[in-house]
């Protein structure tokens, strides 16, 4: 009987027609090699059914082909996409992810940190709960950092983020085009970041066109109740309003219940736009809720490249923004 040999990484590079340095770099996600070289490198090592030896792998090369991905936040509503996106981008070099909740606790932060250098991670993804800037942890560990959605307050580190303004530009475009022009935006915290970005994208929108801001932006909580007495509030004031944007779809969900219970129609009286396009709630909501999309799984994705770039050697210190996406529904068609 005929023993079948397991294919090498030179047959890899020869069906892919590259050398054998660049196969290595191709299936280990390091190098600056071109998107299609890539891929058609993986290409012929799924062709050729080949599975690199990862032990094999870590004791000629030094490395674990294990990141980390340490988030403060716990309920993983920001997270999850997140190192979803990542995990895409590192399956390409065959790594793995060790995810440790801190549960914005520092001392937890500390614990994990130490876990992960002790456990030989070639690099750590730090993600948060909220996207405003966190302390640096670069020069606590020798491995390369970057920092998805909350970036780092230091300028050297490389952080890649949703752009905020960018989405809130968007809503006040679309609310405009559907041809509503007395408008209203309801924020979360005013200690929050987002919320000010989300408002300025959200001006600059309306100040190109006829539309107008009819009362000073409204601050409340992110949560559903924010946005009923939000409602409440203009509803109490007698402000004639004909769209919204509300800075989260928890927000949105609350102002939709109360104006509905006062028999307000959406969106024949008014346009409802939301922020996050959170399933939970734009599925929830009646009639569904348009919403922007913050590319949370993209920005995952740009963060393991980034860091895949730093783990080979190539720095690109600052914030890279991604792009958000328009989602329209019933609530603003």
């Amino acid at each position: 009987m005929q023993t079948v040999k397991a294919p090498r990484l030179v047959d890899v590079a020869a069906l892919a027609g590259v050398t054998i340095g660049t196969a290595s770099k191709a299936l280990s996600g390091s190098g600056a090699l071109k998107h299609e070289t890539r891929q058609r490198v993986l290409a012929a090592a799924d062709r050729l059914n080949y599975r690199a030896n990862s032990a094999a792998r870590a004791l000629t090369s030094g490395r674990s082909y294990t990141v980390g991905l340490l988030t403060s936040d716990s309920l993983g509503r920001f997270s999850i996409p997140v190192m979803l996106g990542a995990e895409d981008s590192l399956a390409t070099g065959q790594m793995a992810i060790l995810f440790c909740d801190a549960r914005a606790d520092p001392v937890r932060e500390q614990h994990w940190l130490q876990t992960l250098v002790a456990r030989n991670v070639d690099g750590i993804i730090v993600t948060s709960h909220r996207s405003d800037a966190r302390p640096s942890i670069s020069k606590l560990v020798p491995v390369p950092v970057v920092y998805a959605y909350s970036p780092s307050d230091d300028p050297e580190d490389t952080s890649v983020i949703p752009d905020d303004e960018h989405g809130g530009r968007l809503a006040g475009e679309h609310l405009t085009n559907v041809g509503r022009q007395r408008l209203v935006y309801v924020g979360g915290p005013t200690s929050f970041t987002a919320s000010h970005l989300r408002l300025r994208g959200f001006q600059s929108a309306i100040d190109e066109t006829d539309a107008e801001l009819v009362t000073p932006p409204i601050f409340t909580d992110w949560e559903e109740d924010g946005g009923r007495q939000a409602a409440r509030i203009l509803l109490q004031r007698g402000v004639t309003f004909d769209g919204v944007f509300c800075a989260s779809d928890q927000i949105a969900r609350g102002f939709l219940d109360e104006v509905h219970a006062r028999g307000i129609r959406v969106p024949e009286d008014i346009a409802l736009v939301g922020f996050d396009n959170w399933e939970v709630m734009t599925g929830a909501t009646r009639p569904r809720l348009t919403s922007i999309d913050m590319n949370l799984k993209r920005v995952g994705e740009v963060a393991a490249t980034r860091l895949l770039d730093l783990i080979a050697g190539d720095s690109r210190p600052g914030e890279e923004f991604v792009p958000s996406e328009l989602f329209i529904r019933e609530s603003s068609a």
